[in-house]
């Protein structure tokens, strides 16, 4: 397996992987144009985030996002892990205990990174076991958002 960075000739795959994760975790259908621009953005910007993906079998069968966050109690980044997304023919192949292991690595070798975090649907019991497994705890912190693109897109269509 091999662990890279994804780079704009990935926007395509990253773009698909992002609205079927939605699709699969929220059962929400994204706007495809949106979404790509939001992956173009970051893939063309390090200090948005940065995507790592897992290529098997000459495909890429999974990814995730880190973004930052500034943390002033820790004097250090803390790496939020996003759009962790498996395509369903890699899954239970460790694909993404492969991508975690490369991201922690990367982590533990800075002196800026504090730690990594994620935020998951609530009620997604396949990847709290699979956070758990790679030795992730839950914070004890509950995720308040005023979303103002998913609500205006929802608002339009009604």
């Amino acid at each position: 397996m091999n662990i890279r960075l994804a780079t704009p000739a990935d926007v395509s795959v990253v773009t698909d992987f992002n609205l079927l994760l939605a699709d699969e975790t929220e059962q929400l259908k994204l706007d495809p144009p949106t979404v790509r621009a939001g992956v173009t953005a970051v893939l063309n910007d390090k200090h948005k985030g940065l995507y790592f993906v897992a290529e098997l079998d000459g495909r890429i069968a999974g990814q995730l996002m880190i973004t930052y966050e500034w943390s002033d109690w820790r004097n250090g980044d803390l790496w939020w892990l996003q759009s962790v997304y498996v395509h369903p023919d890699f899954r239970s192949r460790g694909v993404f205990r492969a991508l975690f292991t490369h991201l922690t690595e990367l982590a533990r070798a800075r002196k800026d990174v504090a730690g990594i975090r994620l935020y998951m649907h609530h009620d997604n019991e396949t990847a709290r076991r699979t956070y758990e497994r790679v030795g992730m705890k839950r914070a004890g912190y509950e995720v308040f958002e005023l979303d103002f693109v998913l609500n205006r897109s929802a608002e339009a269509k009604s």
